[in-house]
């Protein structure tokens, strides 16, 4: 299989290639048919050098012509091999049958009729008659042989002319060719049965090719990481997944690594061990101490390959699951049942929440004490902020767009902030950089300052005590405005930031693990998207720390009956 994702290379290599289709010059049928050019000028060249050397030593009479006969024939069986290529096997009669068959038993004939230097040349008809019997069909193969029987018998009756008993002649000859026809028949159905397993053996090495291409997608996009290992520790093939998992660098070829190479990675190496010794699939959780002080939590599964032959080995085959990945899958599958009761629950809400207004409301007409009517404005302020999250909820489950409004980024962000320092406490830890004018974002007022007062919470939680350890920056960058939320806090893990924006997910175990959640589902319904990176900070200061950044619809122009943003929720 292929190595490296999306064909420069693929990342899953085994260290033996899949074979390649083989071109038609590699197939069985084209190689004979050079077996059999060659032979044709093994034999003319065999004919020049016989007759020649009996013509110099003068041992047997031989005519120049004849020799010349023998060059024809050499040069003809050279032409055929340099600049033909042979038909597909099988036809009845093959066009190149003159240039090859037909030339042979011309030039066999010839030699045998004149009986030059005395020899017998009969044995050559084996040529053409195996030629015609290998490279072409049945009828092919009987045609030629009837002809060699026939020129077999004249030649023989010819010769008997001069005798009295011709018989002993044409039994001889009638024998050979008797023995030409059982060789093409042999022969032909030898042929016959090379093609058919040919024929076969490319089909199962096709379907064999397109399993393994099947099996290299699949394989590929799997989200568990897959190592195939050897009893050395030797990598033999890894998947995308388990390069990602292991921080393993694209550059290194599976061949170069072992599990024993890499310290993090020896508690993979000893599951292995035990699998084999053990000769049985293995289970564990196991923690890997990756480079830059990453620490990897994987459910790993063992299960060994049966060895083919005594040259193959038997291979570890190694699934590792992410224990972040499954928990996010039951978080998903657990999001998921809330939501199919989140409208029902918004309903049977909504009803009880009416009714506690409406007699806070009247009770409110009822109490003349100040201290009271206190009490009765908190209750309907929350009442009002429940009936406005439960809407909430119920637009999310109805999957409606929100109403957004055209906000001065830069104003709502001043308002937002000011509001929030003075309900934590945290003036001097938060600093406002607003350099978006004259910028307008299309927002819904109440949700950007929940996405606001969200992002400045969990900055919050983690930032230092020093000043301007909170930076809330905007900024106008070509068509978009964007707003920056930077905090000192320490770098967050990889494995947290492959989680961040998932719902039920945190690193505390006091959190519920939304707030991100709800910022980035509030931004994605107003068209508007957020990002984390880890980065300097935007004062200049060089200070490295976290950052949040939400990147608005944005016009750069007042926009017509636009209102200031604490007059909109008035």
């Amino acid at each position: 299989m292929a190595d490296s994702r999306a064909h420069p290379q693929s990342t899953w290599t085994w260290d033996a290639p899949i074979a390649t289709p083989q071109p038609p010059e590699a197939s069985a049928f084209h190689r004979m048919w050079l077996g059999f050019m060659m032979a044709r000028i093994s034999v003319a060249v065999l004919l020049i050098v016989l007759l020649g050397g009996l013509m110099l030593v003068g041992f047997a009479p031989v005519n120049p012509w004849q020799l010349g006969l023998c060059a024809i024939y050499l040069a003809a069986s050279l032409a055929v091999r340099l600049f033909t290529r042979p038909a597909p096997p099988g036809r009845t009669f093959d066009p190149q049958w003159v240039s090859t068959i037909g030339i042979d038993l011309l030039a066999f004939s010839t030699l045998h009729f004149l009986q030059v230097a005395g020899l017998n040349y009969s044995p050559l008809f084996a040529l053409p008659v195996l030629t015609a019997s290998v490279l072409g069909s049945a009828v092919l193969a009987f045609g030629t042989a009837a002809g060699v029987t026939l020129l077999l018998l004249i030649d023989a009756w010819v010769q008997s002319l001069d005798l009295a008993d011709h018989t002993p002649r044409l039994v001889q000859a009638g024998i050979a060719g008797g023995g030409y026809f059982v060789v093409a028949l042999l022969a032909n159905q030898l042929a016959m049965r090379l093609a058919r397993e040919e024929q076969a053996a490319r089909r199962s090495l096709s379907a064999a090719r397109t399993q393994a291409h099947v099996n290299e997608v699949v394989i590929e996009t799997l989200t568990d990481g897959v190592l195939v290992v050897g009893p050395d520790w030797r990598i033999h093939a890894a998947n995308p997944s388990a390069r990602t998992l292991l921080g393993w660098q694209a550059r290194e070829a599976p061949v170069s690594l072992a599990l024993v190479s890499r310290p993090g990675w020896k508690p993979l190496a000893a599951l292995a061990q035990r699998t084999f010794v053990e000769n049985w699939p293995q289970n564990a959780e196991l923690a890997l101490e990756l480079a830059g002080g990453e620490r990897l939590h994987l459910r790993v599964r063992t299960r060994l390959t049966p060895a083919q032959d005594y040259e193959m080995d038997t291979l570890c085959v190694m699934f590792l699951q992410d224990l972040r990945e499954a928990e996010a899958q039951v978080r998903t599958e657990k999001l998921a049942a809330m939501g199919r009761m989140s409208a029902a629950v918004a309903h049977e809400i909504r009803n009880p929440l009416a009714a506690i207004a409406q007699a806070n409301g009247l009770l409110s007409e009822e109490l003349p004490d100040p201290g009271h009517q206190q009490l009765t404005a908190l209750v309907h302020k929350n009442t009002q902020r429940l009936s406005q999250i439960v809407e909430e909820i119920l637009n999310l489950a109805r999957v409606q767009q929100p109403q957004a409004d055209w906000l001065e980024l830069d104003q709502v962000v001043q308002v937002l902030a000011r509001e929030w320092q003075r309900h934590t406490g945290a003036s001097e830890r938060l600093q406002l950089q607003l350099r978006s004018a004259p910028a307008w974002a299309a927002f819904d007022g109440e949700h950007l300052r929940r996405v606001l007062v969200n992002l400045l919470d969990n900055a919050l939680r983690y930032a230092t005590h020093a000043p301007a350890a909170i930076i809330a920056a905007t900024e106008m960058q070509a068509t978009q405005a964007r707003l920056h939320l930077w905090s000192d806090g320490a770098p967050l893990d990889a494995s947290v930031q492959r989680h961040l924006f998932e719902p039920f997910f945190s690193s505390e175990s006091r959190s519920s693990g939304l707030g991100l959640y709800i910022c980035r589902e509030l931004c994605e319904r107003h068209g508007a998207t957020l990002t984390y990176l880890r980065g300097p900070a935007p004062d200049g200061s060089g200070r490295e720390g976290n950052t949040f950044t939400v990147t608005f619809r944005t016009r750069a122009a007042v926009v017509p009956g636009a209102v200031p943003y604490d007059t909109i929720r008035a």
